[in-house]
């Protein structure tokens, strides 16, 4: 998307639907006259460094062209003020940026057919979509329309057992691509077999000068204790937003949100922004026991702006076509040192 709708789109989305009644906002901060007064937590703080601007649950339980819209596993920033949502059901939607309705649905597969677990999505510089699936896993490029166009190498070792060490289910959940548009990263959910149960593997892959991906340097990550990485997002600066969820039955979800960096070797390292049961609930309800009402299965985040070393993010919730479970969108506004 271009500058001027990245610094854009996130404030258009949230006024226009507060206009519409169909986003619950936070009320705007203040001016602060003092240095010491800057320091505090902004309104609506989930964190010194994240307050929540606003939830919608407009597309909660809703179908556009004959498809369920949930599922949503994966956002990226697409073209002409739209927000790509990826359904781990094998279909990308194209949304409004300024009401989040779908403007058109298109269906994914394999090369022989069959749906896949897609679960990361990127939007790449000539408007081509970058999917990952955990069924292999795999990371394909798409056409606009869902044809496939290529696929990239995957190491031996992240292929789903028997093939390889990673569980099923539990692969590559995450992908972004780092700013320049030369490296690519996908994350996986959980370890590989063998790997200590709290380090997950993120895989790298290199554009070479003909415009295709090789593969690249392999980095750890260490998750807190039984959370595993259902999404990362590039930051302007080339940082990683990794957010890391889990669930307890009776509890609810837990869902961090991190700021990763690559430059202290192949070990990354990270710092909590939030706990995204410390935002305020800003009146939403959960149809199942959460810490947080707030809370759901949160899968899929995008970066959709930044003004004066803030940015805004957009995330969303993966309902599982589940009647307890929420489709549900959240506008968060970071401030990173």
């Amino acid at each position: 998307m271009r500058p001027r709708t990245l610094r854009t789109v996130l404030a258009t989305l949230t006024a226009s639907l507060a206009a519409a009644g169909c986003l619950t906002a936070a009320a705007p901060a203040t001016a602060v006259p003092t240095a010491a007064a800057q320091e505090r937590p902004p309104r609506n703080a989930c964190s010194p460094a994240v307050s929540l601007t606003g939830f919608s649950d407009v597309l909660d339980k809703t179908t556009h062209a004959g498809t369920y819209v949930g599922n949503l596993s994966a956002l990226a920033e697409d073209r002409r003020g739209t927000v790509a949502a990826l359904s781990d059901r094998s279909a990308l939607f194209r949304l409004d940026a300024r009401t989040l309705k779908p403007r058109d649905v298109i269906p994914l597969a394999d090369e022989n057919g069959a749906a896949l677990d897609s679960e990361g999505l990127v939007v790449d510089r000539d408007g081509t979509y970058l999917v990952s699936s955990e069924t292999e896993p795999s990371v394909r490029r798409y056409s606009r329309t869902g044809e496939i166009l290529d696929r990239l190498p995957v190491p031996d070792a992240l292929h789903t057992a028997p093939a390889g060490s990673a569980r099923a289910n539990g692969s590559f959940e995450g992908l972004t691509l780092l700013p320049g548009g030369r490296t690519l990263v996908a994350s996986m959910e959980y370890p590989l077999a063998g790997d200590p149960a709290d380090v997950v593997r993120f895989q790298t892959w290199r554009r070479t000068g003909h415009g295709d991906f090789r593969l690249g340097a392999q980095y750890t990550y260490r998750t807190d204790t039984g959370l595993g990485v259902p999404e990362v997002t590039a930051t302007p600066d080339g940082r990683l937003l990794v957010l890391e969820r889990g669930f307890t039955s009776g509890v609810g979800n837990t869902v961090r949100l991190y700021l990763a960096d690559r430059r202290g070797g192949t070990a990354l390292g990270k710092t909590l922004l939030a706990d995204l049961a410390d935002c305020p609930t800003l009146g939403a309800t959960a149809e199942q026991p959460q810490a947080n009402p707030l809370l759901d299965n949160i899968e899929g985040m995008t970066v959709t702006g930044r003004t004066k070393g803030r940015l805004d993010v957009l995330l969303v919730s993966d309902d599982n076509q589940n009647a307890v479970q929420t489709t549900r969108f959240y506008a968060l506004r970071l401030r990173l040192r």
